[in-house]
């Protein structure tokens, strides 16, 4: 049981019941995280929503922005987010070997994401400026100055829900990432 009370969506007024019944038409039902943040702060979820579509529109590929997710939702230990985004990077076409292998900070096999995924781990996982050779294996690896930026802009979005499911102990509604 989560620890932040929602209303159903069909329960749901204003401007909330406008975000769920968008989010219902694109994926067919309201996440557990999406009502928590939208019963209480709609605009909150109107903005990660928003985030979403940015990150969405961005350089990066898709397999790029779950592999991305998955370290910071790993490092942060967030279940919820580990559960949905094992989904959703292999809906992107990641293997689930390659989505275990970044979680663990282990060789996925290939090259340019492993520099992606230690790079996330290594912002995650540390205190200020990054040492250079960090930055430079990342952008050796491939990745523009732009994809660099779009890297930092998914990681804030993913803390953001990995920080609401943490505090809220959100009840799973996919199934426990393995």
């Amino acid at each position: 049981m989560s620890r932040i009370s929602t209303v159903s969506p069909q329960d749901a007024t204003g401007h909330t019941a406008e975000l769920f019944a968008r989010i219902k038409a694109g994926t067919g039902r309201v996440p557990n995280l999406y009502l928590a943040i939208g019963t209480h702060a709609p605009d909150a979820l109107e903005t990660a929503l928003a985030l979403d579509a940015v990150i969405g529109k961005s350089s990066l590929s898709k397999q790029d922005i779950e592999t991305i997710r998955l370290v910071v939702s790993e490092v942060s230990g967030c279940d919820y987010c580990l559960a949905a985004h094992m989904i959703i990077g292999k809906i992107a076409g990641l293997a689930p070997d390659a989505m275990r292998a970044v979680r663990a900070g282990a060789v996925s096999g290939d090259d340019r994401r492993d520099a992606l995924a230690h790079f996330v781990r290594t912002l995650v996982t540390t205190h200020g400026s990054i040492e250079t050779h960090e930055y430079q294996r990342v952008r050796d690896a491939g990745f523009t100055e732009r994809q660099v930026i779009e890297i930092a802009l998914v990681m804030s979005g993913i803390t953001f829900t990995n920080l609401v499911n943490r505090i809220n102990d959100t009840a799973l509604d996919f199934p426990r990432a393995d």
